[in-house]
């Protein structure tokens, strides 16, 4: 199996979750990603709301949404990225699914409250304040992350 290195293969997972799996000779996982992907982008009508977000819409997109379908894209999205960044990662890397699964919650969080946030009096819809709400997700797992390990670091030297 190829190795791609950890941003390359955090690149391809957002490209498309499972990409990056399939690259690694992951087929079967790769494949599962690939097909979960496409099965809630699909029934959520997630496509339709990007373009009508784009489009400045976003009233329409929050209408033609699935939230029952979209509520599961985060978590399958950023595992995929995990887990490929997982496969390039140093066995001795600790903590590092943090900032994965902060992103993944706080991203839900966002599409949760999507209709109700506004930025600049406007509210902006399923796509993009789920989008913003990654910024305060990876940063809050990078946090806990840091002061976990700084925690472990400082109870292991005590001991």
């Amino acid at each position: 199996m190829t190795k791609l290195g950890k941003f390359q293969s955090i690149m391809w997972s957002i490209a498309l979750p499972g990409f990056s799996q399939l690259l690694t000779g992951q087929y079967f996982k790769g494949t599962l990603f690939v097909l979960s992907e496409i099965t809630i982008n699909v029934c959520s009508h997630f496509n339709k709301a990007i373009m009508l977000s784009f489009l400045g819409e976003f009233s329409n997109a929050s209408s033609i949404v699935d939230y029952q379908w979209l509520m599961s894209y985060a978590f399958l999205y950023f595992f995929a990225m995990w887990d490929a960044y997982k496969y390039e990662m140093p066995e001795n890397e600790e903590l590092a699914f943090l900032p994965f699964a902060s992103a993944a919650a706080f991203v839900t969080l966002g599409l949760i409250y999507s209709n109700v946030i506004k930025f600049f009096g406007q509210v902006l819809g399923p796509v993009f304040t789920p989008m913003i709400f990654v910024i305060p997700g990876l940063a809050s797992g990078f946090v806990i992350r840091y002061l976990l390990l700084n925690l472990s670091l400082k109870y292991k030297i005590k001991s």
